[in-house]
């Protein structure tokens, strides 16, 4: 009979929390990774799975949380242990939860997880590489947390969110403006732009311009030379000027925007404040601000962390600390799907281990076997490519500044830099008598052609010119889209050239004509095969395999 790894499911201690680690449909899951789940009486009853829902997942359901930790070695959670928690663990036990070593009081829970042996994985430590999104436990939470955050605020903004157009009037539609474009602020980006509401973002990081303008949204930039991209995607901390110039920003936007979002955090530090107490007082009466940094000091100046409250100017201020719980059964989902996937890569029931030696599982370990393990070491920094552009460009400075000289040298000028003066730009009057000027010369070349061309020439010249004007205004003017119906035009024309070509040879013509129309019809066969190639290739990337 195959040997089951028992798994321990507590009820969530922290007030007001509603999710739980593992839900009936990813227990199933782990039974099938040979895992033995056993689940704490009522750990997701307020996440809407009762414990008849989990006896029919063959899940064993516990009476207490006393009894639950001595029957199991591995733990899963969704917040960090409680102190009453670590006095019922049996030594060596393995927890995988949100666990922050970062965190104020952290350093003792740290210190009673090495006394007792146990090995502790942080859900919100998984490094940022590919190969770990499908255990980024973070990412999953703030999505929730960026799409509840306009749902709160709508409920609280005393307007439509799209604009509206009745007998009875017109409504304009809100605006909103979402601080910080990382996971939190595209889902906030995505769910008021679905609202029918027009939106702003602000980033430091210049590189998600393009994200936040694919999802319809105005991206607001600061004409400023300092880039905000920190490591593992987040924002790193900005310098007074820039900090200064981004206030302004605000200032203007908060005189016009009825709803501001706000997203940004740096792991490990109190939130940054962006939005201050000056910046409110400009905002109309009924506006809403949520911030979602609440829990790490918040955003704005204003905000109290858990509370929901009104300010003197009518602006309603939301610091929810909660907002994935506020959907525990969806966020509960989420979380439990990472877990399993967490379980797949640590070798599942049977061979369940914690691998130190791989990247992602030694990212997220805090503590092994009595051992502190964070931080990770860090890995050495590849040379990115705008540190070899500019060695790129230090040498070619080099090699320039060398033939500077031998040039200098050559032309009897000494290197006491008396050298010639640099030949000063056109004027704009002085570009159009040029381009003038070339117009007659070419027109002069072709009166010249004439004259020594007999009459027969002329037409044909003439066809042929129309004829490469046409096709460059065909070419470049189709959509990507039609390339490929593009093609089969050019291989119809390349087939009548082969007629034309073939017909030419037949014909009684002087050998140097006969000559060229074998060229080119044989040109315009390999254009005929290669299109019909290219085609087929194109078409095979469109069949299921």
């Amino acid at each position: 009979l195959p040997t089951f790894m028992p798994v321990g499911v507590p009820r969530e201690r922290q007030e007001d929390e509603c999710r739980v680690a593992v839900t009936p449909d990813t227990a199933e899951r782990m039974r099938r990774q040979g895992f033995n789940v056993f689940v704490e009486t009522n750990a997701g009853l307020a996440a809407g799975f009762t414990d008849d829902a989990y006896r029919a997942s063959a899940v064993t359901i516990v009476d207490s949380a006393e009894e639950l930790y001595r029957q199991v070695r591995i733990v899963a959670k969704v917040n960090a242990m409680t102190a009453e928690e670590l006095n019922m663990l049996q030594p060596s036990t393995t927890i995988v939860s949100f666990f922050d070593p970062r965190a104020d009081g952290a350093d003792a829970v740290i210190e009673q997880l090495l006394e007792s042996k146990c090995s502790q994985l942080g859900m919100e430590l998984v490094p940022r590489i590919t190969r770990s999104q499908k255990l980024d436990a973070l990412s999953s939470m703030a999505n929730i947390a960026g799409y509840r955050a306009v749902i709160e605020a709508s409920l609280c903004y005393p307007s439509f969110f799209t604009g509206q157009i009745t007998a009875a009037g017109k409504t304009e539609p809100a605006k909103v403006l979402v601080i910080g474009a990382g996971v939190a602020g595209l889902a906030a980006i995505g769910t008021a732009k679905a609202l029918g509401a027009i939106v702003r973002s602000f980033d430091v990081r210049p590189v998600v311009k393009e994200q936040v303008e694919s999802m319809g949204a105005e991206f607001l930039m600061l004409h400023f030379k300092e880039d905000g991209s920190g490591s593992g995607g987040y924002a790193k901390i900005m310098s007074k000027e820039f900090i200064d110039a981004e206030m302004a920003l605000f200032a203007q936007q908060a005189k016009e925007i009825d709803i501001v979002i706000t997203t940004a955090q740096i792991p490990g530090r109190r939130a940054p404040l962006l939005y201050k107490e000056e910046h409110v007082a400009a905002m109309k009466r009924g506006s809403v601000i949520v911030d979602l940094a609440a829990g790490t000091g918040g955003n704005c100046q204003l905000t109290r962390a858990g509370e929901k409250f009104v300010t003197e100017n009518g602006v309603t201020i939301i610091g929810y600390t909660d907002l994935p719980s506020r959907m525990a059964s969806t966020a509960s989902q989420l979380y439990s799907s990472n877990i399993c996937h967490l379980f797949d890569d640590m070798g599942r029931g049977e061979g369940f281990h914690i691998d130190i030696t791989d990247e992602v599982v030694r990212g997220m370990t805090v503590t092994y076997e009595g051992r502190k393990l964070w931080p990770p070491p860090r890995k050495p920094r590849p040379e990115s490519k705008k540190d070899d552009d500019k060695k790129d460009d230090g040498e070619k400075k080099e090699k320039q500044d060398e033939e500077d000289e031998r040039k200098s040298a050559t032309n009897g000028v000494d290197k006491a830099g008396q050298t010639a003066a640099a030949k000063p730009p056109m004027s704009e009057r002085e570009k159009q008598v040029r381009q003038a000027l070339e117009w007659l010369l070419y027109a002069g070349a072709l009166a010249a052609l004439a004259f020594v061309t007999p009459e027969k020439f002329h037409s044909n010249f003439i066809v042929f010119a129309i004829s490469c004007v046409l096709g460059y205004m065909l070419v470049w003017g189709v959509a990507p889209a039609l390339h490929t119906p593009l093609m089969s035009v050019t291989n119809a024309i390349s087939g009548i050239v082969v007629l034309s070509g073939l017909e030419q040879i037949g014909d009684n013509l002087q050998e140097d004509a006969r000559v060229l129309a074998f060229v080119a019809s044989g040109v315009a066969s390999i254009n005929i095969a290669g299109g019909f190639w290219v085609t087929q290739r194109m078409l095979n990337m469109f069949h299921n395999t």
